[in-house]
């Protein structure tokens, strides 16, 4: 049995983390867990207790962990460190068990060959072998202290009331201008917003809507894009999904959409020319997936997806790969 990192899919020695990662998890020399001494059961029935006090939304199973003295992670209702979810209990049309692995390696490729910034994370392995994902909270600073962080949901003003839709209602046209009312670093961070628009159309992540990109202060008191999070290719899972949560645009309909019923890389230019990000930057941006695409399908294999997930992934990466390039 191959034997890689639990976090970084390097190989090592033993079962675990590479020294690196582990470092990164844990902060310091502290040791940190691979597998945890609790079941879904259990997750699921602390959640249950104790959901009303948690701050955490959404309707997958997840909880707060806390690492203790001794390298223990436990559920906490307060000053959570990481968060954990294990496999959904909600049926999916397919590979439901491959779910945290699917995270992993999307937050994986996302960061190690895209250089998207995202929180240190983990596929771990509760007390009974399932498989559970988990991320260490970017909202936090080393002493506890709160960041003030702001999704684009809340930015935008949207709310539940406008309906259960209300997430998916816009276009990334959208962020891109919400993104230059409220980050003075502009330029900067609209590159980081694009190639984030462009990897979860590439990794077909059909759930990038407005509530899963977020704004957080810094030290200097101004506000930039957050780490990047909940990454994962929804349509293995999800094959008769859309191939975006949001449009692209607010109103437009290229010649290549027009005639190919989907986007390719004249509608990402365009996306670009509106954000008034500079067009050899964008294509820049666009080749680096073809550049990295052996790197991608390497990492794939490392990863804890079961072999027929391993293969429609890839498959499904290439399709995407094959249509942002197409023009």
């Amino acid at each position: 049995m191959k034997v890689v990192c639990r976090s970084c899919l390097k190989p090592t020695e033993r079962e675990g983390y590479a020294p690196a990662a582990r470092t990164r998890l844990a902060g310091g020399n502290r040791k940190f867990p691979h597998r945890l001494n609790f079941t879904r059961s259990d997750v699921i029935t602390f959640r249950a207790d104790h959901v009303e006090h948690m701050s955490i939304s959404g309707v997958q199973d997840k909880i707060s962990l806390k690492l203790e003295r001794g390298g223990v992670l436990r559920p906490t209702e307060r000053d959570g460190e990481y968060i954990l979810k294990p496999i959904p209990s909600v049926p999916l049309p397919a590979f439901v068990r491959d779910v945290p692995a699917n995270e992993h390696l999307t937050m994986q490729i996302a960061e190690q060959l895209f250089g998207i910034a995202t929180p240190p994370n983990a596929c771990v392995e509760l007390i009974d072998g399932e498989p559970a994902y988990l991320i260490k909270r970017f909202d936090r600073n080393p002493d506890g202290q709160k960041i003030a962080q702001e999704d684009f949901c809340q930015l935008s003003g949207r709310s539940p009331d406008a309906g259960r839709n209300y997430k998916y209602d816009g276009s990334y046209e959208e962020l891109g201008r919400l993104l230059g009312t409220y980050c003075a670093a502009y330029k900067t961070e609209i590159e980081k917003l694009f190639r984030l628009i462009c990897f979860n159309y590439i990794f077909s992540n059909g759930d990038a809507h407005f509530k899963n990109f977020s704004l957080v202060q810094t030290g200097q008191g101004d506000y930039v894009l957050s780490p990047a999070y909940d990454l994962l290719c929804t349509s293995l899972h999800l094959p008769g999904e859309s191939r975006l949560a949001l449009d692209l645009f607010d109103a437009y309909e290229g010649d290549f959409f027009t005639k190919n019923g989907f986007y390719g890389a004249p509608d990402f230019v365009e996306l670009a020319r509106r954000f008034a990000l500079p067009s050899q930057r964008a294509e820049n941006i666009m080749n680096l997936f073809s550049i990295r695409q052996k790197e991608v399908n390497e990492l794939v294999e490392r990863s804890f997806l079961c072999a027929d997930a391993r293969k429609e992934y890839q498959a499904r990466f290439n399709d995407r790969l094959h249509a942002i390039t197409a023009y």
